[in-house]
């Protein structure tokens, strides 16, 4: 009864620092849009990790970004599919957003991107549990919780936007 109350209260606190990830990614997001925001990636990680430490001691950080020149890029790359197999084949065309001359799942520049780009911010927080019923069953110590918004960059200066090109695979 003690170990199931243990994992009870250790899959709890895996809920609320989850809703505590979120709402920290969410603030960023809305703090970066604003006219006097902080504009920099490690001002934006700085100030999630400050909201998210306060769980605990310990909490190992890992951001990613990936930039799109818009909204409506954030999305596998399109493929022209004439056999309706869902798959890009021989003699099939794509659209290469990012100009690398093949098809990816997920477009996107790893970078925060220019002025009026759109960013996909990913945090990914590993923190240690907080009994050890887990770590009893043969499963990790460790929880990892991920956190994804998106960010629009002010524009600043003028962007400069690539034109989308369709690539056909021979």
């Amino acid at each position: 009864m003690c170990g199931l109350l243990m994992g009870l209260c250790d899959l709890l606190y895996q809920s609320y620092a989850q809703s505590i990830l979120d709402g920290a990614m969410y603030k960023a997001g809305r703090d970066s849009a604003l006219e006097d925001n902080v504009s920099s990636a490690t001002q934006i990680d700085a100030k999630v990790q400050a909201m998210v430490s306060l769980l605990g001691p310990g909490m190992k950080f890992e951001p990613e970004r990936r930039s799109y020149s818009s909204f409506l890029l954030v999305k596998p790359e399109q493929i022209t599919d004439k056999n309706g197999n869902g798959q890009l084949d021989s003699g099939e065309c794509f659209d290469d957003v990012n100009g690398n001359k093949q098809w990816d799942a997920d477009p996107g520049r790893r970078s925060q991107g220019g002025a009026n780009d759109v960013t996909r911010y990913t945090m990914r927080v590993t923190y240690t549990r907080l009994f050890p019923v887990f770590g009893l069953l043969g499963m990790s110590p460790n929880q990892t919780i991920v956190g994804e918004t998106l960010l629009k960059n002010q524009p600043y200066r003028t962007q400069v936007t690539q034109p989308v090109e369709s690539v056909c695979i021979k």
